[in-house]
């Protein structure tokens, strides 16, 4: 309990704790109660409200305002209300709590609308944060060099100057570079999805009921569905680890050879087979000798030497020439059966197309275009062996398009009469 004096005359003030009496300036005092003197102020102020009073002024202006404490104390508050001074300062503190209450639960409210919009934003927040991690590590575990920096064996192309992998010695390194940009990465997702392409027109194509495609079809379009995948898995393969070591890189690259030369050998297999469909001697005397050209492709691409830079132009050369073996049986067709029965019967146009693509594609590879004109320009997307691995893809989709034409003129056509030998 506390002694305030106003008047002259002593009032008791029952305060709780967390209205503590605290000192307060005489001038706070006389402006919320309009004393005529500072002593009466100075009294009351020895005496005032802490707490909340302290900490926020709105109970003495509520008094103030509604006029309950005015310059003649006790008699102008019994005047206006009919209350004591005890009653008039309760009452005030009552509104005060009420407002600090209301403060408190719309402080709450703002708060869980607050815990609400984390909940949204914190997924976005995350997924900053761990972009941001992963763009460091990929910075700090991955490396790429000029051209000159390069040791001998690795350097392939003089005309693409950045971007180059240095030897790993890890397989694992290797396998994990095809995830990042360098000077292969088109080289080795070119054929990688192809191959994968290529696995799923198999899977489909064999797992037909033998009502649909007979076992025969499916033995002779799988030699060529083999050599596609063969091929496409040694290139990509290949350009994933030829940055490995020099000896694993002479290896693949090797490898790599071998496999153009196997789909060569499995693309001549089902045009031969329903070309000289009733020609059993024809289809056996260029079967032999495809696979034996075929045969001297992969034993040359064995050599150590055919692999160096240098041996560029032969290795195009050689391919070519197995490629172009294929005019022999064709120019056989067309005098046998005539120019427009090869034409519309023996699929010779897309034959032709499929050529045209090897070719063009070895000769832009062996030429080096377009980074031989622009050096440094092609570094990383549109080199020269891109540009080839694209003519290989479209002659291999071309020639299964072109030995299904030719399979399905079979089929209409109908069984021999009779097999010939020559």
């Amino acid at each position: 309990m506390a002694e305030i004096v106003i008047d002259q005359q002593p009032v008791h003030v029952f305060l709780t704790p967390e209205f503590a009496p605290v000192p307060v300036s005489t001038d706070d005092i006389g402006d919320l109660y309009m004393f005529d003197n500072e002593e009466d102020a100075l009294s009351l102020g020895s005496y005032g409200w802490g707490g909340r009073w302290g900490r926020n002024r709105n109970t003495s202006a509520k008094l103030k305002e509604n006029g309950k404490v005015g310059k003649n104390g006790t008699n102008d508050l019994n005047n206006s209300n009919g209350k004591t001074i005890e009653e008039s300062i309760q009452e005030a503190s009552d509104d005060d709590d009420e407002r600090i209450e209301q403060e408190d639960y719309d402080s709450d409210d703002s708060e869980a609308h607050s815990r609400v919009g984390d909940i949204f934003t914190a997924p976005c927040r995350a997924a900053e944060q761990a972009e941001e991690f992963v763009k460091k590590v990929w910075e700090a575990g991955w490396r790429v060099v000029h051209h000159n920096s390069l040791p001998n064996w690795l350097r392939d192309n003089d005309f693409l100057h950045k971007g180059h992998r240095l030897p790993t010695n890890s397989f694992l390194e290797c396998f994990k570079s095809i995830f990042r940009v360098h000077t292969e990465t088109g080289n080795i997702w070119s054929h990688l999805l192809g191959m994968i392409a290529f696995i799923g027109i198999t899977t489909f194509f064999v797992t037909r009921p033998t009502l649909e495609i007979q076992w025969q079809e499916k033995a002779v379009f799988s030699a060529f569905f083999m050599g596609a995948i063969v091929c496409l898995g040694f290139s990509w393969v290949f350009h994933t680890v030829f940055n490995h070591s020099h000896r694993i890189g002479k290896l693949f690259n090797k490898l790599d050879y071998c496999g153009i030369a196997i789909l060569t050998m499995g693309s001549f297999v089902p045009w031969l087979y329903y070309g000289f469909y009733c020609h059993l001697g024809l289809k056996v005397f260029y079967m032999v000798l495809t696979f034996s050209l075929g045969t001297a492709c992969i034993t040359v691409s064995l050599w150590d030497k055919f692999s160096e830079p240098r041996f560029r132009p032969l290795r195009a050369g050689v391919f070519i020439a197995f490629g172009l073996s294929g005019v022999i049986p064709a120019l056989h067709i067309v005098i046998k059966y005539g120019f427009w029965w090869a034409v519309n019967k023996a699929s010779l146009g897309w034959l032709s197309l499929m050529a045209m693509l090897y070719i063009v594609g070895a000769i832009i590879y062996a030429v080096r275009i377009p980074e031989r004109f622009f050096p440094g320009k092609f570094d990383i997307w549109f080199q020269s062996h891109q540009i080839f691995h694209m003519f290989v893809l479209a002659a291999a989709f071309v020639h299964y398009h072109g030995i299904t034409e030719i399979a399905y003129q079979r089929l209409v056509f109908g069984d021999c009469l009779s097999d010939e030998l020559f």
